[in-house]
């Protein structure tokens, strides 16, 4: 059984950074991508940043010069690095793999369980 597991989540003030991580543990054979979204109270979730098995990247573009995503793909793990943070960044932060290749056969839209940046002003 393939979960993922985020940490790095919590409370910073503007201006200030944190740097989430999101390991795939369980047997795996392979992961197409890797992606983090965030959901804001009562919102849907919305795509962050995203990262391909090649090492191509993509970002919402209320992040884009502020976040940055990267893997280690020897421990299946994908990190946000998240610097200048403001208030409106505040939300629960997910990762997800779109499709992971396992013992098991193939998994869509494996998430993880969020958590919670909180930007003070």
């Amino acid at each position: 059984q393939v979960q993922l597991v985020e940490s790095g989540g919590g409370l910073v003030q503007a201006g200030g950074s944190l740097r989430l991580s999101c390991t795939a543990s369980g047997i795996i054979y392979g992961i197409n991508a890797m992606e983090w979204y965030r959901q804001f109270e009562g919102k849907q979730r919305e795509l962050v940043a995203s990262i391909t098995r090649g090492g191509s990247t993509d970002y919402g573009n209320s992040v884009k010069g502020r976040f940055t995503i990267s893997k280690d793909d020897a421990k299946n793990t994908v990190y946000l690095q998240m610097n200048s943070l403001k208030p409106e960044d505040t939300a629960v932060y997910y990762c997800k793999i779109p499709i992971i290749a396992t013992n098991r056969g193939i998994l869509h839209d494996t998430w993880g369980q969020g958590t919670q940046v909180t930007v003070s002003s």
